[in-house]
């Protein structure tokens, strides 16, 4: 694998970080979990559920193939195996908040003299900097809320909604990963470790970058409509005559006009003084709308798929979980991987969103149960079986 020989320490909770961590271990690094007691957050997400559904998939996709070891860091022994940990690892990764780590003696500061070439990854809600920087932060409320992004995303007159599970999380892991590569790449120059720093809060914006700019260059930006009155009535959601649901995304200008009205089986739309031109159209946003409405909601979803492929026009179904699951292009584009469950089976999940070809994509193996690897990685870092002993008597290690 890529990465192989690259040894990461995750101190994170939740999704962001070790999501981060969890990308780089699919490429290869051997990353060390290190959890309090009781583990992460996210091991106890269907806990509710435990015994109907006998898995954690949100926790799994995040952390399989890494080591866990549990670490108190309320006691002396507990930091100071963190602080070795940190020690030899080319990374160290935690979302931990800048003060209590600063208490701990494992901030940057603390940690670098030991290890001079450590890249210290630090993911925030919203920054090292300014007055909201020590406020705790998730994905629905640093990236959806805070950021616009729900703001955004709502159609005019509609109220907020909340976003999935580990949406901007998932994007910030990426965000990440790539800082942490940067950094590896400038220590391959320099020698020396960096600080580098990720917020959900930044990750937020750079997302609904593209219409942002907009509002920072003009002061002010269209809103989202509903789709019976969309900014471009060519780029809309229409459904099949047996209710499938597709959107269509037309290139740029009228390139795609003509062919969009004969997939519809309207090419008498062509000649309508009110859609004559890209500006009459959008002026007739919501009666160009009706009109294809009409027009797809009369023909059967194979007709309506066969018409826009045969038109090469750029178009996507509507796709539910299920839907997505058992879709063969899903599964050739690489974005499933397979995990190992220990008994000689596997169980499919997302993979990191990146593919190397002639480097195996899986299987992986899967998720640790907790502490299961304490005793193991104290010891690779000289820790006697009598001080594992010892540390796990005090409460420090489990």
């Amino acid at each position: 694998m890529l990465l192989k020989g690259l040894k990461v320490v995750e101190f994170a909770t939740y999704i962001a970080a070790p999501g981060a961590a969890g990308i780089l271990g699919d490429w290869g690094a051997d990353v060390v979990k290190i959890e309090r007691p009781g583990g992460d957050d996210m091991r106890h997400v269907f806990a509710d559920a435990k015994s109907e559904l006998g898995a954690n998939p949100t926790f799994e996709m995040d952390n399989r193939g890494k080591r866990s070891v549990v670490l108190d860091i309320s006691k002396p022994q507990g930091r100071e195996a963190v602080a070795r940990l940190a020690g030899e690892a080319d990374i160290f990764l935690t979302n931990v908040r800048p003060a209590a780590l600063a208490r701990a003696g494992l901030d940057e500061a603390s940690l670098r003299p030991a290890n001079p070439r450590l890249i210290y990854a630090l993911v925030t809600g919203y920054g090292l900097e300014g007055p909201d920087a020590h406020k705790p932060g998730f994905d629905v409320t640093a990236f959806w809320s805070r950021a616009g992004v729900a703001r955004m995303t709502t159609p005019k007159g509609e109220d907020p909604f909340l976003l999935r599970t580990g949406f901007g999380d998932h994007i910030t892991s990426l965000a990440t990963t790539s800082a942490i590569l940067a950094a590896l790449y400038e220590r391959e120059q320099t020698g020396r470790g960096r600080l580098v720093q990720t917020s959900l809060l930044a990750t937020g914006v750079y997302t609904v970058g593209s219409d942002l700019a907009v509002q920072l260059r003009f002061g002010r930006l269209a809103s989202n409509r509903s789709r019976r009155e969309p900014l471009n009535p060519l780029a809309n959601f229409f459904q099949s005559q047996d209710g499938r649901w597709f959107v269509t995304n037309p290139r740029g200008g009228s390139v795609d006009w003509a062919a969009m009205t004969k997939a519809a089986g309207r090419p008498d739309l062509q000649d309508d003084p009110r859609f004559a031109s890209g500006r009459l159209r959008k002026e007739n946003t919501a009666a160009l709308t009706a009109e294809f409405d009409a027009a797809f909601a009369a023909l059967p979803w194979t007709e309506i798929t066969r018409r826009l492929d045969e038109a090469d026009l750029v178009w996507a179904p509507v796709q539910t979980p299920a839907e997505v699951a058992a879709d063969p292009q899903v599964e050739a584009a690489g974005a499933l991987v397979e995990v190992e469950d220990g008994q000689g089976g596997s169980w499919p999940s997302p993979a990191a969103p990146a593919l190397f070809p002639g480097v195996p994509q899986g299987p992986r193996p899967a998720p640790p149960a907790l502490g299961a690897h304490t005793a193991q990685v104290l010891a690779e870092i000289g820790y006697s079986p009598q001080e594992i002993a010892a540390m796990v008597e005090a409460g420090a290690a489990a």
